[in-house]
């Protein structure tokens, strides 16, 4: 592999998933870290919730329009400089949100945050198909998934405990902080992966002729939009869980950051059996399906429990079945929509997560159009995109599949 003189080179294997994984966390910690602090930063700012909601609407643009400018960029330079500079600018946007005076400031800057963001994330699933492919690639997927998921269990726990001692502000500062230390952990572990003779080259042109190959397989678009709308649905979780569970059902900033951190737990876990059962042979395709019949029952349980008013302990279950199935999904659908698309995997990628947090995006304001009083909103966006993800996977991948091999 071409390297630079004096340059990194690839670590371990352990190292390489916990370096990635660290990458591929700047969504939940970007995200989540300042759940607890909504109702907050709405009283700070005079803003009303659909409002404040916007700054989560932005971050999940920017994370979606930064993996569809930086998966082609790292195609063309490799992968580590795009990175580097993109490490370096989530530091300035993360220290201005900190500063930010008012909702349409922090909106704006989470766009930026979120778009620097996204190239340690569409960056890191690139090394990996640069590195792996089929279920070795969608091994290694899941156990990103792992370090991954830790971030949605200690996001949300650290954003409560920050607010005891400072205000939301002091949240941001604590991201600008951890994008120093990824900075740093990047220039110091990661080399480059994708040597020169297999860059493809740069330009507008030449990355529209890209997507557009992409486009034309129905398998790749089959995985990259059902995996969107399940990341829609998790979105919708996650934009109206703070004012559900504690405006509607009465959980404090610590028990909701609690039963956050479970849900992230279930990620975790669901993410480590995905790893074991690729390993075991079962195939990408087999494990999303799984994966996405889950989030649709859970969506359509959790509506049941809402509109059956079953209280907090009703709704808690299908809560953790939704969010724990993304542990199943996000690693088999990166697998199968990489695959076989090697000098194309940084453009590949930036469209699986376009697809992802552009749907995220949309989702988010949905659940607050009713106010912060019902949960009636959240579960049905939660159930309808859940059901949606499942019906597209079944068209566009399960059955061109099964009539492939008829």
């Amino acid at each position: 592999m071409a390297e630079r003189s004096g340059a990194p080179g690839v670590p371990s294997r352990r190292t390489l998933v916990v370096v990635l994984g660290a990458l591929s966390a700047f969504g939940p910690l970007s995200i989540d870290m300042y759940l607890p602090a909504l109702p907050e930063l709405a009283d700070d700012l005079g803003a009303a919730p659909s409002l404040v909601q916007l700054t989560l609407t932005a971050c999940l643009l920017g994370l979606a329009a930064g993996q569809l400018l930086g998966g082609p960029i790292s195609d063309a330079r490799g992968r580590r400089g795009p990175l580097l500079a993109g490490l370096c600018l989530y530091v300035v946007a993360s220290a201005l949100c900190a500063a930010a005076p008012s909702v349409g400031v922090l909106i704006a800057l989470r766009f930026v945050q979120g778009l620097a963001g996204a190239f340690g994330i569409v960056i890191g699933r690139a090394v990996v198909r640069d590195l792996a492919e089929g279920r070795a690639a969608a091994v290694l997927f899941a156990a990103l998934i792992l370090i991954n998921g830790v971030a949605p269990i200690v996001a949300p726990v650290l954003g409560a405990g920050i607010l005891h001692v400072t205000t939301w502000r002091g949240v941001f500062v604590v991201l600008a902080l951890i994008g120093v230390a990824l900075v740093a952990t990047a220039l110091l572990l990661l080399g480059e992966t994708l040597p020169r003779e297999q860059r493809r080259p740069g330009g507008l042109g030449a990355t529209l002729r890209t997507f557009r190959a992409l486009l034309r397989d129905p398998r790749f678009v089959g995985c990259v939009v059902s995996s969107g709308l399940a990341f829609a649905a998790m979105f919708a979780y996650i934009s109206g869980s703070p004012f559900v569970l504690q405006e509607v059902y009465g959980a404090s900033p610590t028990v909701f950051s609690l039963l956050f951190a479970v849900n992230g737990l279930g990620i975790v876990l669901a993410g480590r059996v995905s790893a074991r059962l690729s390993e075991r042979g079962h195939e990408p395709a087999e494990l999303m399906r799984a994966g996405l019949l889950g989030i649709a029952g859970g969506g359509a349980a959790l509506l049941v429990s809402v509109l059956g008013g079953l209280g907090l302990w009703g709704v808690l279950p299908s809560l953790f079945a939704t969010v724990s199935c993304i542990g199943v999904i996000v690693p088999n659908a990166a697998a199968l929509a990489l695959s076989g698309h090697r000098s194309t995997a940084g453009a590949a990628s930036g469209l699986l997560g376009v697809a992802q947090f552009a749907f995220g995006a949309a989702a988010a304001p949905l659940v607050g159009l009713a106010g912060e009083d019902t949960a009636v909103p959240m579960a049905i966006v939660i159930c309808t995109f859940g059901l949606g993800a499942l019906a597209t996977f079944a068209s566009l991948v399960a059955r061109p599949a099964r009539a492939a091999a008829a």
